[in-house]
């Protein structure tokens, strides 16, 4: 008789941030919100606190959205299949006899 292996429920954390965002999403995160604070430095009309709550408005919303990413994907390989789900799209319609593939 083999021992039992019991496997951590802590396995799968490897290769992530706090055991919670993967590395990519946090890179991600930083790419997309490090830009977007520094426009709203420089470009906003506001005060320090008009600026302090458009800068945490835009950053947390998101930042959010790169840090947990959409379908179990990262935002920008969810954009990227999405893309290509797009271009690739077809309708078929019935004319008769035959079947008519049409590229929208």
């Amino acid at each position: 008789m083999e021992p039992t292996i019991f496997i951590p429920t802590n396995y799968t954390d490897a290769g992530k941030l706090f055991g919670m965002f993967e590395i990519r999403n946090v890179v991600e995160c930083a790419c997309l919100c490090i830009p977007i604070t520094l426009l709203c430095i420089l470009l906003s009309p506001f005060g320090l606190t008009g600026t302090i709550i458009l800068i945490m408005l835009l950053d947390i919303t998101i930042g959010g959205f790169a840090l947990i990413g959409i379908q179990d994907n990262s935002l920008l390989t969810f954009l990227r299949i999405y893309k290509r789900y797009k271009d690739n799209k077809r309708i078929i319609t019935y004319r008769g006899t035959q079947w008519v593939k049409k590229k929208v």
